[in-house]
């Protein structure tokens, strides 16, 4: 009798298993966006005088200080000529101590010097509380581009008003004496006013109250309403009635154009328009 051989299956040998070492990766940097560049620094009171120093070392009549968000506390600043750094923990060594000198109100710091540049720019009290600002022409520009489109936009609104709007816009500024004026007057006073203060002029010209309130105005001058003494009351001319009674604390015409748009307001309104 034929005995079967039993084979026995090796068992494949496990495969070594690789380890793989991350290296340490150094930490980013942050890339330094500072411009490098000529820069001019003025006072921005406007005053130009012959001399004026700025305080380079933190005493505690004049601390110079900033607050670090990055860290959580303040860090004291001071001007070195031979540091790389205006922060003290960050300088080295003994420190030149620098002047920093204003004459005629201005500063010139050439690219050269960056500690100067950036503790002017960012992070000097006298920076950051607006006394000292850097002379930006980009920016200036773009101020000045702005005032002339807003100017242009005034002149135009100015340049198409009718001599209505025009009296009622006038009138806020100059008063009751832009009556005696003709209508060529008011023209041109209307241009030079939209010109001169464009901002203003385009506020009242878009101001509904303002119209309401020259009509009220020149209601009272006819001698369609009447406003009491105490400027409390406002009446009909003819008759006397009563028609509203001001507000305590507001202007009387003010109260008047609150009192137009409202739905008896705006009967008495066509009224008076249709007499004036």
């Amino acid at each position: 009798m034929a005995t079967a051989k039993t084979t026995t299956a090796k068992k494949a040998a496990p495969m070594p298993v690789e380890h793989t070492i991350e290296k340490p990766t150094a930490p980013i940097k942050k890339k330094d966006t500072w411009v490098y560049k000529d820069r001019l620094y003025e006072i921005s009171n406007g005053k130009k005088p012959l001399v004026y120093t700025v305080p380079t070392i933190h005493t505690q009549k004049c601390p110079l200080l900033w607050f670090d968000e990055s860290v959580g506390y303040q860090r004291e600043l001071r001007y070195a000529t031979n540091q790389k750094s205006p922060f003290v923990d960050e300088q080295e060594g003994t420190a030149t101590m620098g002047r920093i000198t204003f004459r005629d109100g201005e500063l010139r710091v050439p690219k050269e010097n960056v500690v100067l540049q950036k503790l002017l720019s960012l992070y000097h009290p006298y920076a950051q509380n607006g006394a000292i600002i850097e002379y930006k022409p980009e920016l200036d520009a773009e101020n000045d581009v702005e005032w002339i489109e807003m100017e242009l936009e005034a002149m135009n609104l100015a340049k198409s008003m009718d001599i209505d709007e025009a009296e009622a816009v006038l009138r806020v500024e100059f008063g009751s004496d832009v009556t005696k004026n003709s209508s060529k007057e008011l023209k041109r006073d209307l241009l030079i006013f939209a010109r001169q203060k464009p901002y203003l002029f385009l506020s009242l010209a878009n101001d509904d109250n303002v119209h309401l309130r020259n009509i009220g105005i020149k209601a009272t001058e006819s001698g369609l309403l009447s406003l009491s003494a105490d400027q409390r009351t406002f009446t009909y001319g003819d008759t006397g009635r009563k028609l509203m009674t001001v507000p305590f604390d507001e202007h009387p015409y003010s109260a008047l154009a609150a009192y137009f748009k409202t739905d008896e307001g705006m009967e008495v309104l066509k009224a008076i328009e249709k007499r004036i």
